[in-house]
């Protein structure tokens, strides 16, 4: 796998080195102990000019420097005409990886740079489907802070995405505004049981407290070098996240989250990161809406720098494989964490673009399929494939595990992910050479799409 993620260094680190080295010393664990990285290539006995950056190869762990190869653009797909275009944005689990200086330089000039200004807080927020989690003054008073910037776009990409949803579906969602007595809170909105959806549930969660040990546990286990005073190690987490779980079989369920994290250390200085992704999950296999899906996302991608899409195609496909099933969830997309370099100001842009294509990704397919016929036997597929979902989102989702082990989660909002119904059968094998043993062909060995 090849994944550019960009690792952050300390001030004293940056007057002392020129390259970034990546925490990741000690690999990232899965659920069964095996460490990831132990199984990652080696590098090219021979680097070529650092200028042409023709390929991307790993280090030996504990260094975990790395090159930048250079994409080529792919023509969009043509659902490209008419669709949905969103000015909303968005908002934290993976591998972490370092980049020489003159590539964060280089990285840094092929940023889509944004101004700061994103206009008045009080006259955006009267799009939102609820008023923000943060006291819109106090959001006023920090209006040049990241964590209102993240605050403010999370509600916006929830309020565009539930709209967009809505005019398709004909329903409404149901808003429900929550409060953590911890500190924080958040806003679900879901729609069940409606005309197209099943279930949808599109979530804002703005949290702050004191990380407990099993979630400081869980960080440390990925790299993190977390310093903490008296034991306490203070925090903030905010992002959008949503599972959309249609009635038709041939629509595909979708999901994305995007987040940022911040930790204040014992000497008060602070560690922050992005982190997020989009993925599709059909149940029947549609070329032209993989070729779709996933050339809007590469387009968003490439405003930022070309080997951002392969790189985190290549990553949602590895993080969205179920073990035990050797399978995986469904045909990917894009998936990055601890994102921190080159610069907050550079990533924020990035995950505002991913954030804007949500909906051009998806809505579109809804449309196309919406009124598509299904016998009994496609419908139950679907609860099958469903069951899946589920026994991924259980077992392996980061961001699961982290939600359950932090004090005064909100339960019901963090299994808003599950499908309102699926179906486990005992030794379930589709016929050879059905639409259903073509979907499963692809979930074992991931094709590329664009």
């Amino acid at each position: 796998m090849s994944s550019i993620t960009l690792t952050r260094l300390t001030t004293a680190t940056k007057s002392t080195s020129r390259l970034c080295f990546s925490p990741l010393c000690k690999g990232t664990i899965n659920s069964q102990g095996v460490d990831l990285h132990s199984s990652l290539r080696r590098p090219h006995s021979s680097f070529r000019k650092l200028s042409s950056l023709p390929f991307t190869k790993w280090f030996p762990r504990c260094v975990s420097t790395r090159l930048m190869s250079y994409g080529l653009n792919v023509t969009p797909g043509r659902y490209r005409k008419g669709v949905f275009l969103v000015t909303g944005a968005a908002a934290v689990a993976g591998i972490v990886v370092g980049v020489c200086h003159f590539q964060r330089a280089e990285m840094a000039s092929r940023i889509v740079k944004t101004e700061k200004d994103e206009g008045d807080i009080l006259e955006r927020c009267k799009s939102f489907m609820s008023p923000p989690v943060t006291d819109v003054e106090v959001l006023q008073q920090r209006k040049d802070e990241m964590s209102t910037r993240m605050e403010m776009l999370i509600m916006e990409t929830q309020a565009a995405f539930c709209k967009a949803l809505e005019q398709v579906d004909g329903g409404t969602f149901k808003v429900d505004s929550w409060q953590r007595k911890e500190g924080g809170g958040g806003i679900s909105c879901v729609l069940q049981d409606s005309k197209v959806f099943e279930k949808a549930g599109v979530n804002v969660s703005v949290v702050f407290g004191s990380l407990s040990e099993e979630a400081a546990k869980q960080m440390r286990s990925r790299g993190k070098v977390l310093k903490a005073k008296d034991g306490k190690l203070p925090f903030c987490a905010m992002g959008v996240s949503s599972v959309i779980h249609p009635k038709n079989p041939f629509i595909p369920t979708v999901h994305f989250n995007y987040r940022y994290f911040e930790i204040e250390e014992a000497d008060g200085s602070k560690q922050w990161w992005f982190g997020g992704g989009t993925d599709l999950t059909p149940m029947y296999l549609n070329q032209e809406d993989a070729i779709h899906f996933h050339s809007t996302l590469k387009e968003a991608c490439d405003k930022h720098h070309p080997q951002y899409y392969p790189d985190f195609k290549k990553w949602c496909d590895r993080y969205f494989f179920i073990n035990h099933r050797d399978e995986r969830r469904g045909i990917g997309g894009i998936f990055f964490d601890d994102l921190d370099s080159p610069s907050q100001e550079d990533v924020f842009a990035f995950v505002k673009s991913c954030a804007r294509s949500v909906v051009p990704c998806y809505v579109p397919i809804v449309r196309k399929h919406v009124n598509d016929p299904f016998s009994p036997e496609e419908k139950a597929w679907q609860q099958l494939r469903r069951g899946r979902y589920v026994e991924f989102n259980l077992v392996y989702d980061r961001g699961t595990k982290f939600g359950l082990a932090t004090p005064g989660s909100r339960i019901e909002s963090i299994l808003m992910s599950l499908p309102l119904t699926a179906r486990w059968e005992y030794m379930n094998k589709p016929a050879k050479g059905s639409k259903e043993a073509e979907l499963l062909e692809i979930l074992r060995k991931p094709k590329e799409w664009v």
